[in-house]
C-alpha cells in the first residue's frame, strides 16, 4: 500500500502499511467520507507530525489522544491549532506551566509546528476522528499503529524523552526501554483531568536530559 508520509517514516514503517488492519482502517477512512462523514484532521496533514519530525530527528515525543474535533482545530499534531484559532484549554494550561517552569512570556501562538521542526513528534494515538464526534475513530485501527511508531523510535532511536500525560498515555510506557530512554508522567493538562500537571516543570527537565546528552535544548517559547 502506497501510503505518502514522510521517507524515513514510510522505510521504517513499510511493514505495517502492508498489514490487513492496515487496509481495513484505509478502507474505513474511505467510505466515511463516501458516505458524508467529515474527517478531522484534513486527508494532507493526517501524517504532518511525521512530516515535520522525522524518525532521526525525534528528540522529545508528547502523546495525545485524538485529534480535536471542532471545524478547523485539527491540523495533524497533538495539542496543536493552527493560528488564528483560539487555543484549546489543554493547550492553554501546557502554556502556563512553560511560563511557570522557565520564567518566560508566551505569545498565546497556538501552532506548535515550531516544536515539531525542533524534534518534537507530537503524536496522537488516534490520527483521524469525525466531526464534532470526539473519539469515533477510537477503534479502527490507528492505536496498532501509532504503538508500532512508540515502538520504532523505542528500538532505532537513543535517549529520547516521552512525555506522557494521563493514563491514557501513561498506559505507552509498557512500549519504551526505560534503559535507553527517558519518560516523564504528569496528569493530563486538562482543566476536566484529575492530579496535577501544574508544577510537573516536564519542559525545563526534558532540556537538562537533552543537554545531558549533547543534544540542542528545544526551545519551547512561541
Amino acid at each position: 500500500m502506497d501510503v505518502k508520509i514522510e521517507q524515513s517514516w514510510k522505510q521504517a514503517l513499510q511493514s505495517e502499511f502492508d498489514k490487513p488492519y492496515f487496509a481495513e482502517l484505509v478502507r474505513f477512512l474511505h467510505e466515511e467520507k463516501a458516505g458524508g462523514q467529515v474527517i478531522f484532521p484534513p486527508g494532507n496533514r493526517i501524517f504532518r507530525a511525521f512530516e515535520l519530525t522525522p524518525l532521526d530527528q525525534v528528540k522529545v515525543v508528547i502523546l495525545g489522544q485524538d485529534p480535536y474535533h471542532g471545524y478547523g482545530q485539527a491540523m495533524g499534531l497533538c495539542f496543536s491549532v493552527p493560528d488564528g484559532v483560539p487555543a484549546p484549554p489543554s493547550l492553554k494550561n501546557i502554556f502556563k506551566e512553560i511560563e511557570d517552569d522557565l520564567g518566560i512570556r508566551m505569545s498565546g501562538r497556538p501552532n506548535l509546528e515550531g516544536w515539531a521542526r525542533q524534534g518534537v513528534l507530537l503524536l496522537n494515538a488516534v490520527l483521524t476522528v469525525r466531526a464534532s464526534q470526539p473519539a469515533s475513530h477510537s477503534g479502527i485501527g490507528w492505536q496498532q499503529f501509532t504503538d508500532s511508531v512508540i515502538r520504532c523510535i523505542n528500538d532505532r532511536c537513543e535517549g529520547v524523552v516521552f512525555l506522557l500525560w494521563g493514563n491514557y498515555a501513561r498506559a505507552k510506557r509498557e512500549l519504551i526501554d526505560t534503559s535507553r530512554h527517558y519518560v516523564l508522567e504528569a496528569a493530563h493538562p486538562s482543566p476536566l483531568a484529575r492530579g496535577a500537571f501544574f508544577g510537573c516543570r516536564h519542559f525545563s527537565r526534558t532540556n537538562d536530559i537533552l543537554v545531558r546528552q549533547g543534544k540542542t535544548p528545544i526551545d519551547w517559547q512561541l
